[in-house]
């Protein structure tokens, strides 16, 4: 997706582990996939450049889908649809 639709997506769980650093924010997500139903989007918040890589990898490995990230002031926003 692009940034743009990426902005418009409706997001069903919002994670902010903009506090932790790598491997925390894969952690966090991991724990938060389990609270949403197939279908629904989930949105990581990270300051931590190496979730951009882990994030993405972990989705292939997982079956989920990755949607994509946008870089915000200091911080990733991160997309993954819960396959």
């Amino acid at each position: 997706m692009t940034p743009e639709e990426l902005k418009n997506v409706s997001v069903t769980k919002s994670v902010d582990a903009r506090g932790t650093a790598c491997p925390g924010p894969l952690l966090e997500a991991k724990k938060a996939i389990g609270t949403i139903k197939v279908g629904d989007i989930m949105e990581v918040l990270s300051a931590d450049e190496g979730t951009r890589v882990d994030i993405p990898k972990w989705c292939t490995k997982q079956g989920h889908e990755y949607l994509g990230a946008i870089e915000e002031s200091g911080y990733y926003k991160i997309y993954l649809r819960k396959k």
